[in-house]
């Protein structure tokens, strides 16, 4: 299981890290970091379904071994060391019985684990990342499992210190945790400073919220600058365990709306847009569907609802509305469409070629408009509204006039060179700037 993996390759930095002899253990490191912190209070930190650490012990047990979690503790050794193994036991692994669930992986070769791979796995689990949709990603990298595990000790602490806590969300933890220390401003000095979590209340408790997947896509981003791309392992166990298998995020592409944000804004004083802000965008796509893809890049961190404001007809869910700026808010949003599509498009001269047809129609409604018609917004809007190639060089000829016949040639030129996925894109870029410009030149 790739839980023993990692597991085993944290293990492998924490002995050099600490300057254990290269025999320390897994069951050593459960036995004297792990327990005492993740298991020894009545709080768990870790939720293994069907563990012995889920299971409520014999009294005569609990006598025996000093408490209820010491006992819980042994029952585990002892169904490890009994040789048979199973999700309960094994993190990661299938269900135990063939007609239960998750018996996936089953198979009738000789098959056994040792006890080494079984420690492994509850150490490899407890660096799991989860994010929104109920998924965990596990990351090979060292810096991100050493400082994961960092992470641990706080959170017992924010557990002790907080009453009415829900317990056991320790890969909740590790989402908010891994976009604290990625953050530029963290220091290992003072490792809690400036981290802060929104808790919201579950069924009369207090829990951590689950981290959105694209604010830790982004933290990867802008902390690997020289990173092409990074592979992480997504999966979710429960009732039934989900392998969505190893996913490329290509960190280059997902940097690309931050490296270009002063491009895009830098004329524009009254759309400035925080990292912050990129980093909190909502996207179309869940975690989940975005793996479908097979791999993770711009494509996928489609924001929400900009289909809302795509050209009918032009891609599934389109929705053909007009955009409307309405407060600060609706201003941020605008912005981040924005800077979402010219970073696909990777050019940013689209944007003044889409911002010079905008103002090319503006001006010729103005035109007709002081020779009393109003056909022009009609053809405006048919330009604007088009879904295909032909139908949009079709209205373009139809809107040309000497003013504007180099502007309208540019477009033609760049829009037939466009892979064909880009093009409703740029149409969609041209509505923004149209209703941008028109927004501002009546206010």
């Amino acid at each position: 299981m790739y839980t023993s993996y990692i597991g085993k390759k944290f293990l492998q930095l924490y002995r050099e890290r600490e300057n254990k002899p290269d025999d320390y253990s897994a069951r050593q490191f459960f036995e004297e970091v792990m327990f005492p912190c993740f298991f020894q209070d009545e709080s768990h930190l870790m939720h293994v379904g069907n563990s012995p650490f889920f299971q409520k012990p014999r009294e005569e047990d609990v006598k025996l071994h000093g408490g209820k979690s010491n006992a819980q503790y042994k029952n585990l050794v002892r169904e490890i060391e009994a040789g048979v193994p199973s999700g309960a036991i094994y993190v990661g692994y299938a269900a135990k019985e063939i007609m239960a669930t998750s018996t996936g992986q089953l198979t009738s070769m000789n098959f056994r684990p040792n006890n080494e791979e079984i420690y492994a796995s509850w150490i490899g689990e407890a660096l799991g990342i989860g994010v929104s949709g109920g998924l965990v990603m596990l990351i090979e990298k060292p810096i991100i499992l050493l400082n994961l595990f960092e992470g641990w000790k706080h959170y017992r602490t924010y557990l002790k210190q907080t009453p009415n806590l829900k317990d056991k969300q320790i890969e909740t933890w590790n989402g908010h945790w891994i976009c604290h220390f990625l953050n530029k401003i963290y220091d290992e000095t003072n490792q809690i400073q400036g981290f802060h979590v929104e808790t919201e209340e579950v069924l009369g408790k207090i829990a951590i919220p689950t981290q959105n997947w694209t604010k830790v896509i982004f933290a990867l981003s802008k902390k690997f600058h020289s990173d092409q791309m990074i592979t992480v392992y997504a999966y979710n166990l429960s009732q039934t365990n989900t392998t969505l298998g190893f996913i490329n995020i290509y960190l280059y592409e997902v940097r690309r709306p931050y490296e270009l944000l002063d491009k895009v804004f830098i004329n524009q004083q009254d759309s400035v847009l925080l990292d912050k802000q990129i980093g909190e965008l909502e996207t179309f796509y869940t975690f989940k569907n975005a793996c479908k893809m097979g791999t993770i890049g711009l494509k996928a961190l489609e924001p929400a609802k900009l289909r809302e404001f795509m050209p009918k007809g032009s891609v599934d869910y389109a929705g053909g509305k007009d955009y409307k700026f309405t407060d600060e808010n609706s201003y941020i949003i605008y912005s981040l469409y924005k800077l979402w599509i010219i970073a696909m498009l990777n050019k940013t001269e689209l944007l003044q070629l889409a911002t010079d047809v905008a103002k090319a129609l503006i001006s010729l409604e103005r035109v007709h408009a002081n020779r009393g018609k109003n056909t022009q917004n009609q053809s405006s809007k048919e330009l604007l509204e088009t879904k295909n190639l032909k139908n949009f060089i079709d209205r373009l000829s139809d809107n040309i006039d000497a003013n504007n016949a180099e502007t309208f040639k540019n477009v033609v030129e760049q829009i037939v060179k466009m892979p064909a996925d880009n093009f409703p894109l740029f149409v969609t870029l041209i509505r923004f700037e149209y209703v941008y410009q028109k927004f501002h030149t009546s206010n």
